[in-house]
Formats: structure tokens, sequence, C-alpha cells
């Protein structure tokens, strides 16, 4: 599974700063996951992150200079989206995409228990 340690570990940084929640973190999907109360929030890969945010803000973020949404086989996954990792050079682009998918963790749906 290849992601970016460098990117993984800004990212860390942010979400242990943002939460109390309980993290983990799990290699999924590729890369690196980050999931907050059991749900994913943040995925690191190689060139990009994949954030899970709101539905309803979701074709907004598409607008956005480096997003495109997950898809799996042919399905879009609705609410997830690729952020590239060249729109996140600064701590503070990071932290905008992380800032999100932690607003909407709280109302995220828990993946079901094996």
């Amino acid at each position: 599974m290849a992601f970016n340690g460098q990117l993984a570990d800004r990212v860390r940084e942010l979400i242990a700063a943002a939460t109390d929640k309980s993290i983990a973190e799990k290699k999924m999907f590729g890369g690196l996951c980050f999931m907050v109360d059991d749900k994913m929030c943040v995925g690191v890969r190689e060139e990009y992150i994949m954030v899970r945010l709101a539905p309803a803000f979701f074709e907004e973020a598409l607008e956005k200079e480096g997003c495109k949404p997950m898809v799996m086989g042919d399905r879009v996954m609705k609410g997830f989206l690729y952020v590239d990792d060249s729109v996140l050079a600064t701590k503070k682009q990071l932290q905008y995409w992380v800032q999100k998918a932690l607003d909407y963790n709280p109302l995220a749906k828990a993946s079901k228990k094996k």
C-alpha cells in the first residue's frame, strides 16, 4: 500500500489537534485511512487525500481546484472526494479539507461491523 508518509503526518497532526474523539489509522483503499469515532474521515494516498464530506457540500466541493469524485468501479461515491496534493501545499489548504471532513464526521453513518 503506497501512501505519502509526509502528507499522512500532516493529516495526523491536524486531526489530533482538532478533535478529542477516538482516532485510529487503518490501511485500506490502497492507502492510510484515518478513522474518527470508528468512521472513515480522511484517507491518504500517494498523490492525494480522500475526504468524507457532507453530501450537500459534495457538488460545490467538486468545483474547487484539484478535486474529483471518488469512483469505485462504475459508481461515484457521493460524499467522498479526492483532493490532489498539488492544492495542499500549505497548512491552511490542508486544514480546510481536514476540517470539512471532521465537521461531517459526527453526522456520518458508521460502517457495519463484521
